[in-house]
């Protein structure tokens, strides 16, 4: 890791909760690491890990992407802030949460005012969502819509940003990620 990146992750914004935190949720944009750090975070913790969109797809028996196509991102949406409501509730958990998650008022409340949760924004550029991403627009509804992708991350970022802990996560590996969350959370 280079000094710059390390010194990036060492001076992430970090407005953890006073108490320690009995679930921690993963938010950011697609591609930001979110299901590869999820259970390398609940694995050293002895939580359990949770994706969000794996829940709703169980649940609903069919992918996101055929529930995008058959009833419409709203009635996705619903569903999702439904479902996080929900798994938000347990603790021992780590959750990670679709891209989107976070647009929903009542979702990013419920995250930021619940004690004992530690919501983990994890930042990464859109050159590199397109990057990690690329070949996966099949699976990823959002992304294969290349003409409002940006617009998304634009309107996203400030948002995400609200998380109690917002981490660079470009040049990081998933290993230092996981590291800077349980520093910030003191469970590590």
């Amino acid at each position: 890791m280079t000094a710059k990146a390390q010194s990036e992750a060492d001076s992430a914004p970090q407005r953890a909760p006073a108490a320690l935190p009995r679930r921690i949720v993963l938010t950011g944009f697609m591609g930001s690491g979110k299901t590869t750090v999820g259970p390398l975070v609940a694995s050293r913790l002895g939580w359990s890990f949770v994706d969000v969109d794996d829940a709703i797809e169980a649940e609903a028996g069919t992918t996101i992407a055929e529930l995008f196509a058959r009833h419409g991102e709203q009635a996705f949406r619903e569903r999702e802030r439904a479902a996080i409501a929900r798994l938000a509730a347990g603790d021992g958990l780590v959750l990670a949460l679709g891209g989107g998650a976070i647009e929903h008022p009542a979702t990013r409340e419920l995250l930021l005012t619940t004690p004992g949760t530690l919501l983990v924004h994890l930042e990464v550029k859109l050159a590199t969502t397109l990057s990690r991403c690329k070949g996966t627009e099949y699976a990823r509804p959002v992304l294969a819509d290349q003409a409002n992708l940006a617009a998304r991350y634009r309107r996203r970022l400030p948002l995400y940003r609200q998380a109690h802990l917002s981490i660079p996560v470009d040049a990081l590996t998933p290993k230092k990620v996981v590291e800077a969350i349980l520093r910030a959370a003191r469970l590590g």
